[in-house]
């Protein structure tokens, strides 16, 4: 049984499993090559019609829509080098899924997924069909399919560091350069053109991959067009405020406010001890539970059920009231709608009545966007239900509609 969480504009869906198998991590010299491959795995061989049965059968959350079916595929894990949020050289993982459809030149659709708490909850180690879902969706299309894992999920090393999108976007390039490389030894080429999207949390990390794409960061690949789903775009003025108001998912918005006080702290310091913002006996356990070794189920069950058992009063206005380097690096997470003008087609699509994702948060950046003349239409999916949830129907339909739009380009 598949628990799914939400909040902060992010998903977790998280299911009882084994591991993930052992990180394959090779040295690295301080001259790392971005996106050289370190290992590669050749995973399943599906046929169109094996792909849309999976894409059927989700006893989870509900099938998966199958219009887009068109070919077998095949799917690879990929362990490639990047760099962590300080530029040091690591190691990341992902799922590249080619269609077998006869086609030499692909086109390439990167998809960045939204929050998962557990390692092996994502696409390259995962068999649950959410996670490989968007994979079979595009490369049965015909596209080849992209997935970074992100840093420190999957295979990759150490914690993850959640709504970091300079981090998710640097995996997200280096991770469609090994593609590439994986796709040549295939007999196959990627053409130039990224198609990028992601849900909820991967929503934002696709802005900042679109932003980097045609900003020049890679000598190859260019941005085509760009299509998130369900994000959380103004985490600050938006999410923030609704997880602390109660106007999303209880146990989720507990669980997405440790996320952001723990993974921002890793990074940017903003307490000296736990205590500081969480009250006992989470304080001595709620950091250590957000590592990615903690299943889902681990992670509902070590941790309250409202967010007054959860912070201070100190956790709590720390939020409520950012400053200093929470304020900084909120304004990081929230630039990607308001420090670049796209230049690619941009349609941001969310679910009505969203109750993780609140729908300001889509508002926020379709408003950003308009100020600087960019034409980024929002698209209501309706009321779309995946489990019992909107937000994650979201992703479902989403996908659906996605997929869709990349056909006409």
């Amino acid at each position: 049984m598949t628990v799914a969480l939400t909040a902060g504009g992010a998903t977790a869906v998280v299911a009882q499993g084994s591991s993930p198998p052992a990180a394959a991590v090779a040295p690295v010299g301080a001259q790392v090559s971005r996106g050289t491959v370190v290992s590669v795995e050749h995973l399943r061989t599906l046929t169109a019609r094996q792909a849309a049965a999976e894409l059927a059968g989700d006893e989870d959350g509900g099938p998966w829509d199958t219009g887009a079916v068109r070919y077998g595929l095949d799917t690879f894990r990929i362990v490639y080098r990047t760099v962590d949020p300080h530029g040091r050289p690591t190691t990341a993982s992902g799922l590249l899924a080619l269609p077998r459809n006869g086609e030499r030149r692909l086109r390439a659709v990167s998809f960045t997924h939204g929050t998962e708490l557990f390692k092996g909850d994502v696409a390259s180690v995962s068999t649950e069909v959410w996670d490989q879902a968007p994979a079979l969706t595009y490369a049965s299309a015909g596209f080849a399919a992209v997935l970074p894992d992100y840093l420190g999920l999957g295979l990759g090393p150490g914690p993850q560091p959640w709504m970091d999108v300079p981090s998710e976007t640097t995996a997200a390039l280096d991770m469609l350069r090994a593609s590439r490389t994986v796709a040549a030894r295939q007999g196959r080429e990627i053409r130039r053109g990224v198609l990028a999207t992601g849900f909820s949390q991967g929503a934002s990390a696709a802005l900042g991959l679109a932003r980097a794409l045609q900003e020049g960061a890679d000598g190859w690949f260019r941005l085509r067009a760009v299509a998130p789903v369900s994000g959380a775009y103004a985490f600050r003025d938006a999410e923030i405020p609704a997880l602390l108001a109660g106007r999303t998912e209880p146990k989720a918005s507990v669980i997405y406010t440790a996320l952001a006080l723990v993974s921002f702290n890793r990074l940017h310091h903003l307490y000296d001890t736990p205590a500081e913002v969480f009250r006992a006996p989470y304080d001595r356990t709620v950091e250590d539970l957000l590592d990615g070794t903690h299943t889902g189920q681990e992670v509902v069950a070590g941790t309250p059920d409202s967010l007054g058992a959860l912070l201070t009063a100190r956790g709590r206005a720390m939020l409520a009231h950012p400053t200093g380097a929470m304020a900084a690096a909120l304004r990081t997470t929230d630039g990607v709608c308001s420090d670049w003008v796209p230049r690619a087609p941009v349609r941001l699509y969310y679910a009505d009545g969203d109750e993780q994702a609140v729908n300001a948060n889509t508002a926020h950046c379709h408003a950003a966007l308009r100020a600087h003349g960019v034409e980024a239409p929002p698209v209501d999916l309706g009321t779309p239900d995946y489990g019992g949830s909107r937000h994650l129907g979201s992703q479902q339909a989403g996908t659906a509609a996605v997929v869709r739009w990349f056909r006409t380009l």
